[in-house]
């Protein structure tokens, strides 16, 4: 029998070259953690006898003997592992066989064998790879506690806040962290931002007004997604930055109504204030009052003002005001507010009534009826109300030594003027007097004046009266001798006659209009002179006179005549000439009549008019 000794020629190997433990990093220290044992094919005491492992502060090595003889590896934890500070350790891990301790082989030594020489000692390496496993042992760290984040107000939706993060040096879910807000976080703020819940991004969701708060909290928490998570906590200060953003304020307290027009200048009218939400220059606020009124601003306290008249008032050039109050800020731009109210002026009588003219000329036709309506007379007062309610009346006077009021009556309110008997132009051809308005203000009523002149127009109502020549006393026809050699041209008389009216009323035209027998007389119908148009005719009977009609007409409308009868009679007799004229046939061919009764008379003088009733006057 032959006996084969083992010598040490085989290392002892790993199954792997590279080992790999996972270990918790709660573990505590003391915990075992079982190797996988290298195997080495020598026996005895080349086999495998010890294990080593790389000296280091966490782990130990313990080789247990089982009961077969075979041995194996226990790392032992010396020490509490941290992933955090090093998820990984890495050690050499070596199995050793007992070779190099002496001795051959099994029975070596025995049988009268000889042994064999020492063996060199093998060692067998691995790679061992201890992967440090995560715990839940790590809270969230954000950055800082508080952060402050200035923001202008007005920032559209979306707009970024912060961007948030909060580590945790766990791994996996343990290091897996997502955001929310904390329950510390007031109603209206969650309602106003938004937040990530993965990415940790806090942005505006609605709308911030500075005026509503210029400050918010906002909390958020962070926790990761591992058992028992415990959450960590910052807060976020948002400073909201004044925008802009809010036009001023108007408000009135106080407004009159109306304002007396004797106001002493500085009576107030309006008090208001103004406010603006915005804050430094956006919330200064000046003031003014638009338009060229008779009224300004005046400062009583910051932001306060009132309006006062700044010069006497006429309600006569305004009686009313539309005061604008401008509000404007001192922002860039200036947002500005406009209010307006409306003042009324109040009456005082400081107007006297005014006729619409000073003098008024009246015509009035003669022979009016009494009581008929003549002209209104208009006056006017600037003032409104009782101040500017007007009584007409005509101030006393005398007309021919009798009142004014026997000729002319008004009508107290609407200045109606009626004649209270009917006029004669051939009486009274005009005469004034003065009408009064009258206002019914207080205390001090107020008047004015002016002058009426009543101008009395003809009217075509008097028929001329023929006054030469004259007729006889007993009212028979005038008489005037024609001699029987008067040549042609001869002058017999002159019609006078007059009219009591007056113009064309009173322009007088005569004519012949009966008795010219043979057209032997001619008239002047401008002057009245009645001449001879041809000499007496030889045959002519001198005891027969021509009897003349004469008639004076006007030229009114409808015109007006009289007439009167002139007996010629003819005579024997020499005849004289006129004026230093020559004899019957030289000169200028006019000829005066001899006079009557051997001159006991003498030619009528034509200056003199006398105003006389002739019984043969006939109106036609």
């Amino acid at each position: 029998e032959i006996d084969v000794l083992d010598i040490n020629d085989n290392p002892p190997s790993f199954p792997e070259p590279d080992l790999t433990v996972e270990i918790s990093e709660s573990a505590t220290p003391g915990t075992r953690f079982p190797l996988e044992s290298a195997f080495d094919p020598d026996v005895g005491t080349n086999s495998l006898r010890d294990y080593e492992i790389t000296p280091n502060s966490y782990f130990s090595m313990d080789v247990q003997t089982q009961g077969d003889g075979n041995r194996f590896a226990e790392l032992v934890l010396e020490k509490p592992l941290d992933r955090e500070q090093q998820a990984v350790h890495r050690y050499v891990l070596t199995a050793v066989d007992g070779g190099g301790g002496g001795g051959g082989g099994e029975g070596g030594g025995g049988g009268g064998g000889g042994g064999l020489p020492p063996q060199q000692q093998r060692t067998g390496t691995a790679l061992l790879t201890i992967r440090v496993l995560d715990s839940n042992d790590n809270v969230p760290a954000f950055d800082q506690p508080v952060y402050t984040v200035s923001l202008p107000e007005n920032s559209p939706p979306g707009t970024l806040v912060i961007q948030l993060n909060a580590t945790d040096p766990d791994e996996g879910q343990n290091g897996e962290v997502v955001y929310s807000f904390s329950s510390h976080i007031s109603p209206r703020a969650r309602e106003l931002f938004g937040l990530s819940p993965r990415t940790g991004r806090l942005e505006v969701s609605g709308e911030l007004d500075y005026e509503e708060s210029p400050v918010y909290q906002v909390y958020v928490q962070a926790k990761d997604l591992g058992p028992n998570a415990v959450p960590a906590h910052c807060k976020v200060l948002v400073r909201v930055l004044d925008a802009n953003d809010n036009a001023p304020e108007i408000s009135f307290s106080t407004v009159k109504e109306a304002v007396s027009e004797g106001a002493a200048p500085g009576t107030v009218v309006a008090l208001f204030s103004v406010t603006d939400r915005d804050s430094e220059e956006n919330g200064q606020v000046q003031c003014e009052l638009l338009g060229d009124v008779p009224f300004r601003l005046k400062s009583s306290f910051k932001n306060y003002y009132t309006i006062v008249t700044e010069a006497p008032l006429d309600r006569e050039a305004g009686d009313s005001y539309t005061l604008t109050v401008v509000a404007r800020d001192r922002g860039e731009p200036a947002l500005s507010t406009s209010k307006s109210i409306q003042v009324q002026v109040s009456d005082v009588n400081d107007n006297a009534p005014r006729f619409s003219q000073p003098v008024y000329d009246v015509y009035v036709t003669e022979n009016n009826v009494p009581g008929a309506y003549i002209y209104a007379v208009s006056a006017t007062d600037r003032d409104e109300g009782a101040n500017a309610q007007l009584a007409y009346s005509i101030l006393e006077c005398q007309i021919q030594g009798m009142s004014v009021f026997t000729y002319v009556s008004i009508n107290s309110e609407n200045g109606y003027l009626y004649a209270l008997r009917s006029f004669d132009y051939e009486q009274l051809k005009d005469f004034s007097f003065q009408v009064e308005a009258r206002d019914a203000g207080s205390p001090q009523a107020l008047a004015g004046n002016a002058t009426v002149n009543i101008l009395i127009v003809d009217q075509n109502d008097n028929a001329p009266a023929i006054v030469a020549p004259l007729p006889g006393r007993n009212g028979t026809p005038a008489r005037e001798v024609l001699p029987r050699s008067a040549e042609p041209g001869y002058l017999l008389t002159r019609v006078a006659a007059v009219d009591a009216d007056d113009g064309e009323n009173a322009r007088l035209t005569y004519s012949i209009v009966r008795g010219n027998e043979m057209n032997l007389f001619r008239m002047d119908w401008r002057t009245g002179e009645l001449r001879t148009a041809r000499r007496v005719p030889a045959k002519r009977d001198p005891q027969r006179p021509y009897e003349l009609v004469i008639e004076v007409r006007d030229h009114g409308q409808p015109p007006l005549s009289s007439t009167a009868t002139l007996v010629v009679q003819l005579v024997d007799g020499a005849v004289e000439p006129q004026g230093g004229g020559g004899g019957g046939s030289g000169g200028s061919g006019e000829h005066q009549r001899p006079s009557r009764s051997g001159g006991g008379e003498t030619s009528l003088d034509l200056t003199l008019i006398l105003i006389i009733a002739l019984g043969s006057v006939s109106f036609i």
